[in-house]
């Protein structure tokens, strides 16, 4: 994701439409590095939001409201004091620089009319809002830098605002092809790097794109490419970012099955992949608006991580016993290993039998011909004992390991069983989407004797349904999100004509598709195996092998764990894990 200097373009596009000439009504600071100001516009109240936040800084319009403390900090406090009711005349970016100025009008305590500037600036740690004279001297800013914080520009009441040239950077929208030229020919690096680290505002992606859309390698360094290879792409370039001259934006939002990888203002056609190549890229949805961009990525963003980082408990109970099974099936199977000769000691045992009568006393092997293969052997003895005493010797070796065998094999699949049990459950807590989803994973691992229940022994009572697809001829199809419901779907919910899918031998949820009674077109059978690809552990596999069968034909073993079946006839297909165009019914 880059929030770029060209999504800044787009942003300020969209504000100066949406807000010059609108009065600030109300100055809320929600957060230390956050304000959100309601703006009163001709067509209407508008809300904008401005977050320095390290991790996350943002400008977006937004029409949801954020809780404001009791006692207004003082920056939020000043604020209102000179800007409140305020008009804004101005909304502009240097360059093409991460940086929004707005230009306020308003009236100062003597009643004259007087401007102020607040900056925001967009640039990781180092984003701040910052409030101004019209001279460009700090008043103050909601992050305070000092000198010993940084060495190239304090941000402190008095102090003089600018924007540090640090890097060296030239404006893409105004640079010359000799510029162009000089300046990439110096950088012993790959040409996307070099792209994105001599001009203003351009990130990865979009030197990506630039390079893609050029049709040169980008891990080539710029040296290496002659003069008019670097034309082209200078004029890919130039090309590419009148599209933000001419104020030509088409947001989006790409994403890799539901979730959202990268968002853009202008087209990022090298995310596509090549179908001639047989590669698989991203699909996107186009939006209206950057702010509804903005707002959609993060918050879609916000509740995959905040479900990550819930899940990490779990997912530290589930590896803990992921290893410890491990450890037990790679000893299990070296023990197995062991009893490999197990039925040449009773071959031994019977050859000595058979052949020990003319052994002499004290002898210490036998050479003896083996009756099962025609060859000869040579059977170590212990000289103290009689021959049927070494013969008996034999038998009991045999007796052992044949004991440690059988046993061992029962445990082996018991150990191997608990491992694909482990992935998937480690592989619903993948799909998982939400809280629900995570509590009824977290009750199974009790279920199981993974984890203890605390403070209650009663069980909670979770709502969570199946996920719901239709099937673009209006087949209802169900997706399991976890071993509970994957049982509950198969063996309660679906009848016996039914269609039941699962990605071949993986952990994966089952699928069933509800048939009504009617035979089902070869396209939904498609889409079904789509969706017991996706989501199972060959998500973003190329090709998935599917098994799918009548849901009559499935059974489930007595004493199987939760979710495992066993069926003896199936179809196969071989499918990709592309569910983007697929409905779900919420």
């Amino acid at each position: 994701m880059a929030f770029d200097g060209i999504v800044v373009a787009n942003l300020v596009h969209e504000l100066q439409e949406q807000l010059i000439n609108g009065r600030i009504a109300k100055i809320a600071q929600p957060e230390t590095d956050e304000l959100l100001l309601t703006i009163k516009t001709p067509s209407g109240q508008k809300r904008l939001y401005l977050s320095a936040s390290a991790s996350l800084p943002l400008v977006y319009l937004t029409e949801s409201n954020k809780p404001s403390p009791m006692t207004a900090p003082n920056f939020c406090m000043l604020l209102r004091k000179h800007i409140a009711n305020g008009r804004i005349i101005d909304i502009y970016q240097p360059k093409l620089e991460r940086i929004i100025h707005f230009t306020i009008e308003h009236l100062d305590e003597m009643g004259d009319l007087c401007r102020k500037d607040l900056i925001v600036e967009i640039m990781g740690k180092h984003s701040n809002i910052i409030f101004c004279t019209e001279e460009g001297s700090v008043i103050d800013s909601i992050k305070h830098v000092s000198a010993q914080m940084s060495s190239v520009r304090e941000v402190l009441p008095g102090r003089q605002y600018f924007i540090p040239d640090t890097m060296d950077k030239h404006d893409p929208l105004s640079v010359s092809f000799e510029v162009f030229f000089q300046t990439l020919t110096r950088k012993p690096m790959p040409l996307s790097k070099a792209i994105y680290t001599s001009f203003t505002g351009v990130s990865p992606v979009t030197a990506e794109e630039i390079c893609s859309i050029s049709g040169v390698d980008s891990s080539l360094p710029p040296n290496a490419l002659s003069e008019d290879v670097l034309r082209h792409v200078y004029n890919q370039f130039d090309i590419y970012f009148s599209a933000v001259k001419e104020e030509k934006f088409s947001p989006a939002i790409y994403y890799e099955g539901k979730e959202p990888k990268e968002f853009s203002s202008l087209p990022l056609t090298h995310l596509f992949g090549n179908a001639a190549e047989g590669t698989k890229g991203y699909h996107y949805t186009q939006f209206t608006s950057i702010s509804q961009v903005l707002e959609t990525y993060y918050a879609l963003k916000n509740t995959l991580t905040r479900i990550r980082q819930k899940s990490t408990d779990l997912r530290h109970i589930i590896q803990t016993a992921l290893e410890r099974n491990r450890k037990k099936y790679d000893l299990q199977l070296r023990q197995l290993k062991d009893t490999e000769n197990r039925e040449k000691f009773k071959v031994y045992g019977e050859l000595i039998n058979t052949y020990g009568y003319n052994l002499e006393e004290g002898s210490r092997k036998l050479e003896a011909l083996n009756y099962y293969n025609n060859e000869m052997v040579s059977i170590p003895l212990d000289a103290a004992k009689t021959p049927r005493e070494n013969a008996q010797r034999y038998f009991e070796k045999y007796n052992k390991q044949k004991r440690t065998y059988e046993a061992l094999s029962h445990f082996i699949q018991e150990t191997q069983e608990e491992i694909t049990y482990l992935e998937s459950i480690r592989t619903s807590l993948d799909i998982a989407m939400n809280e629900d989803d995570l509590a009824g994973i977290k009750e199974e691992l009790i279920a199981s004797g993974y984890m203890r229940r605390k403070f209650t022994k009663r069980k909670v009572k979770i709502k969570n349904d199946p996920l719901h697809y239709i099937s673009s001829e209006g087949y209802h199809m169900y997706v399991g999100k976890n071993n509970f419901q994957n049982d509950q779907l198969t063996f309660t919910f679906a009848t016996g004509n039914d269609w039941w899918f699962h990605v071949k031998q993986a952990p994966g949820s089952h699928v069933i598709v509800k048939t009504n009674g009617e035979e089902l077109p070869d396209r939904t059978f498609e889409e079904a195996g789509r969706l017991a690809a996706y989501y199972s552990s060959m998500r973003g596999v190329e090709k998935v092998e599917i098994d799918y069968v009548e849901k009559k034909h499935v059974k489930k073993p007595k004493g199987g764990k939760p979710g495992f079946v066993v069926y003896y006839t199936n179809y196969s297909l071989v499918i990709d894990s592309d569910i983007s165009e697929i409905q779900q019914i919420l």
